[in-house]
């Protein structure tokens, strides 16, 4: 073969190459470069995700999701769609994220109970759901097993341990009820325990029965 054969060989291999790469379809997601994503994931179109974070394999991550720097999700974990996810969280296997939760900076998730290093027990994990619209604020710790209700508002720095109720408000160490929190994120007016009570942000009405509230619409 001469040099102009071997020439015009290489010049049709990069061509080619150029041409494969080109028809690649592109992922829906961002991912950062120094983000990890295993095989078996699926990302939803619009997510994005930071710095030094992993997805780990066989974990669902749903649309217009925001993941932010050195985050860890999975393995087989369920996010929805609209999820915020702050720096430094592990969201293990066993806890679920309905659409539009916010997790907290540095916020915690356990999914063992009784943990020991020398003893496995990833066949007890407990689960924990998180429901749609709730937050997690920074560096609070959800217990394994309790269920988050919707809209719920876990203050910084609370400990979970129970069940919570949905629109929720929840703050110190054990976890304690002291109030409830409409859909915007600002407390509902519920005056001296009257049943219907008011946001004086949004002005939504809510109806509350013990230790149930819920939105209370026009017709």
């Amino acid at each position: 073969m001469t040099v102009l054969q071997k020439c015009q060989e290489a010049l049709q291999h990069d061509s080619s190459l150029r041409e494969a790469v080109a028809v690649q379809p592109q992922p829906a997601y961002f991912a950062h470069a120094s983000a990890f994503i295993d095989a078996e994931v699926a990302i939803g179109e619009g997510t994005t995700i930071w710095h030094v974070s992993h997805v780990l394999h066989h974990s669902q991550i749903g649309k217009r999701c925001r993941i932010g720097q050195n985050v860890v999700i999975g393995p087989h974990v369920r996010i929805g769609d609209g999820v915020k996810i702050q720096n430094n969280v592990s969201v293990y296997e066993g806890v679920t994220l309905e659409d539009e939760v916010f997790c907290g900076p540095s916020m915690v998730f356990t999914n063992v109970v009784n943990p020991r290093s020398a003893i496995r027990r990833m066949d007890e994990l407990r689960p924990t759901l998180v429901r749609r619209g709730a937050t997690l604020g920074a560096n609070c710790t959800i217990v394994c097993g309790v269920t988050i209700g919707q809209y719920a508002f876990i203050g910084a720095g609370a400990v979970v341990v129970k069940d919570v109720p949905d629109f929720a408000l929840v703050v110190g160490n054990p976890g304690k009820l002291i109030g409830w929190m409409c859909k915007c994120g600002n407390r509902i007016n519920f005056e001296r325990g009257a049943r219907p009570g008011v946001c004086q942000t949004c002005q939504q009405i809510y109806w509350k029965e013990g230790q149930k509230v819920s939105p209370k619409y026009a017709g």
